[in-house]
């Protein structure tokens, strides 16, 4: 992937407060290459670190990292061919089991995710699916709560970077389990909305085994000169197809050997 960066600091930083405009006060915002045709991945990733530089200037404190579009399907259904990254804070995170506000959100969508807490740090270029795993203290079922702010939920990848992959909630639940104790790239997972099955996969949909996944961010961190370090919080990608939600919506995420996660939809 190249980082090759064609905007000016100036352009960047405007591209930055229009998006953390989109996301704090949740309205939709045409994709940015509309008026940036030439915008680069790289770019979308230098709009994504003044974003993150914005918010914890603004009191959030960075947690971990979330890889997106790590599945086929996720692929598929949004026209790319390559996987990507963003930031997670601790004021995206919900509790298990609570009610989450869907006013502040543009088009929320609910996706199941195996989430990775680390342990020791992970650097790239070279991150393994084995150093992932020697790196991991547990495994947790997690819901991502993503939200697009474009309109019309039409993107591509250097505008869905730039709008950090769409993060804006999660929720963490279940058991939390070693890593050594499952098989994760063969877990099942269903997901339910008001009591009716929505989506269904097995983790292997990501990238053919979620640590792959949590290698393929730390190495990406590392082109943009960034580490994991340890105490991570990690979303390794959608293994179900990103499923839209309303108020008065609940969902369960049902995960073989981890558990289940649910939280419900307010206005």
């Amino acid at each position: 992937m190249s980082m090759n960066i064609t905007l000016g600091r100036e352009d960047i930083v405007r591209l930055a407060e229009r998006v953390e405009g989109a996301q704090t006060r949740a309205y939709a915002i045409p994709k940015l290459t509309d008026e940036y045709p030439a915008m680069t991945i790289g770019d979308g990733y230098a709009v994504q670190s003044e974003l993150r530089r914005r918010f914890i200037a603004s009191g959030h404190r960075l947690v971990g990292w979330k890889a997106g579009l790590t599945s086929k399907a996720k692929m598929q259904q949004m026209g790319v061919n390559v996987p990507s990254i963003g930031f997670l804070t601790d004021r995206m995170a919900r509790p298990e089991n609570g009610a989450i506000s869907t006013g502040d959100l543009v088009h929320p969508r609910v996706e199941c995710e195996v989430a990775f807490v680390t342990k020791l740090a992970l650097s790239g270029p070279g991150c393994t699916c084995e150093a992932v795993l020697a790196a991991t203290d547990y495994v947790l079922p997690a819901v991502e709560i993503i939200d697009s702010r474009f309109a019309g939920f039409k993107f591509d990848l250097a505008s869905v970077i730039a709008d950090n992959g769409s993060s804006a909630r999660f929720v963490g639940g279940g058991r939390a389990r070693r890593p050594e104790e499952l098989d994760l790239r063969t877990l099942g997972v269903v997901m339910e909305r008001n009591g009716e099955i929505v989506g269904t996969g097995a983790s292997a949909a990501v990238l053919g085994h979620p640590a792959d996944a949590v290698a393929m961010l730390v190495n990406i961190l590392a082109e943009i000169g960034e580490t994991l370090p340890a105490g991570s919080f990690v979303m390794s990608g959608g293994i179900t197809e990103a499923v839209a939600v309303k108020p008065g919506d609940s969902v369960v995420a049902r995960f073989q050997e981890l558990g289940s996660v649910s939280m419900r939809f307010v206005e």
